[in-house]
């Protein structure tokens, strides 16, 4: 829960109740292992790889990471990062130092606290076993100050349970108007479709199971819409579709895709001055309206809707929605590693990972990290320097095959990033 809803428990007699309140019953623990508890890289081996994008076992949050938690799952439909914190992956309380899953929560949040984000929990698994102390709720109310609240546009919580609504219903007279209506009750995974795609979520399998339980306990009649099947690609798409085949289908053959031409066009006239650019969301019913619109083959103007957040979100859309990351998974793990180059290597080694790409996928980032750097040039203005674009687009350039990224996978992607904007003209000749 977010530290708004938090006060100093020692002196509320109401959350005496806290503790007595049943968090799980015996059959909801019996759930089978999660299979994807843990990332393929992950499995072959407990020790450090080092073909591995995660921590290494001496890293002194490899204890957190492991688990996966917490990860960050790219953008919802609004454009704003989504972080996910899974209960039923935590491990019994004598098993997880909380102290440091705090620290660990705070270190995810610190790169996108400045930019709109959201928050989803998945609250299914949460048990007495490994439920956090009261003290540890008091902890966070202290290191969470305004910084973390201010940007956050909705808290999603996943099959809330008595539990957590008896929680809220304690702390209701102290939680703020303004942030109560950001907090949203999901009783089936299939709700979730109108915030974000959920196969970017990587939703642990527990949760998957409990959710059909769940519905499979209901009345036909009663039974929620399940998540609408993929649809065919409609003949003009470009939302989702390879860049190979938007060239093709391109009537100049140009290997950048108009979405990105369109938009970075647009903001390079527009958007350049304008503070926090790419930090904030859009109206999501524009958003759609947009992307149907590429999607039926026709011309967007951005200049007739004078809109510089929506161009800006749709940009990091086409981005994220690519069938496969600009930077290719084939460079996934040689990009996560990248920080053990030597320094004086680093502008050889990224040059030759760059001109491996696809020559569309080559173009886009050439044509992409340009205007970046336009952006950057104006950092006194509009506040976007080389560090912050790289925490917005690092995620949107590359994920891994399972779509989320844990925190020790998100930092190299970020600096790969940093260092591509700080040396751009030598990368890009």
């Amino acid at each position: 829960m977010s530290s708004e809803l938090l006060v100093d428990l020692s002196e509320d007699p109401a959350t005496a109740q806290l503790g007595q309140l049943k968090l799980a019953t015996i059959e909801d623990q019996q759930w089978p292992a999660d299979e994807s508890a843990l990332s393929k890289s992950e499995t072959d081996s407990q020790g450090y790889d080092p073909g591995s994008p995660h921590l290494p076992w001496d890293h002194p949050f490899y204890d957190i990471a492991r688990h996966q938690i917490i990860e960050v799952a790219g953008d919802d439909n609004f454009g704003r990062k989504v972080i996910v914190f899974n209960a039923c992956r935590m491990p019994p309380q004598h098993q997880l130092d909380h102290h440091k899953l705090l620290m660990y929560l705070k270190g995810t949040l610190d790169q996108y606290v400045e930019s709109d984000y959201t928050l989803i929990y998945f609250h299914h698994g949460l048990t007495s076993d490994n439920k956090p102390s009261l003290g540890w709720l008091r902890e966070a109310y202290r290191e969470f100050d305004r910084k973390y609240k201010k940007n956050i546009k909705a808290l999603y919580i996943v099959h809330p349970t008595m539990f957590i609504k008896t929680l809220l219903i304690l702390f209701k007279p102290i939680i703020s108007f303004k942030f109560g209506r950001k907090i949203n009750y999901v009783s089936y995974l299939s709700e979730l479709q109108d915030v974000v795609k959920c196969e970017q979520l990587l939703i642990p399998t527990p949760v998957k199971e409990y959710d059909k339980k769940l519905r499979a306990s209901m009345k036909p009649s009663s039974q929620p819409p399940m998540s609408p099947p993929h649809s065919p690609p409609l003949p003009n798409q470009v939302f989702g579709v390879p860049l190979q085949l938007l060239r093709q289908r391109s009537s100049d053959g140009d290997c950048v895709p108009v979405v990105m031409r369109d938009t970075i066009n647009f903001l390079s006239e527009q958007g350049l001055e304008i503070e926090g650019i790419f930090r904030r969301s859009a109206n999501v019913t524009l958003v759609k309206e947009t992307q149907q619109r590429y999607n039926s083959g026709e011309t967007v103007h951005f200049i007739e809707m004078e809109d510089v957040h929506l161009a800006a979100v749709i940009l990091k859309t086409f981005l994220r929605e690519l069938p496969e990351p600009l930077l290719t998974y084939k460079l996934y793990n040689d990009i996560v590693n990248f920080s053990s180059v030597p320094s004086d290597s680093q502008v050889t080694v990224m040059k030759r990972l760059v001109e491996s790409l696809p020559e569309e996928n080559y173009e886009s980032l050439r044509y992409l990290i340009t205007f970046l750097v336009q952006v950057s040039a104006n950092s006194e203005v509009n506040k976007m320097t080389n560090s912050n674009l790289a925490v917005v687009f690092g995620p949107n350039l590359l994920w891994g095959q399972d779509n989320a990224m844990t925190l020790s996978a998100i930092g190299p992607i970020n600096n790969f990033t940093r260092i591509l904007l700080d040396q751009h003209h030598l990368v890009f000749p």
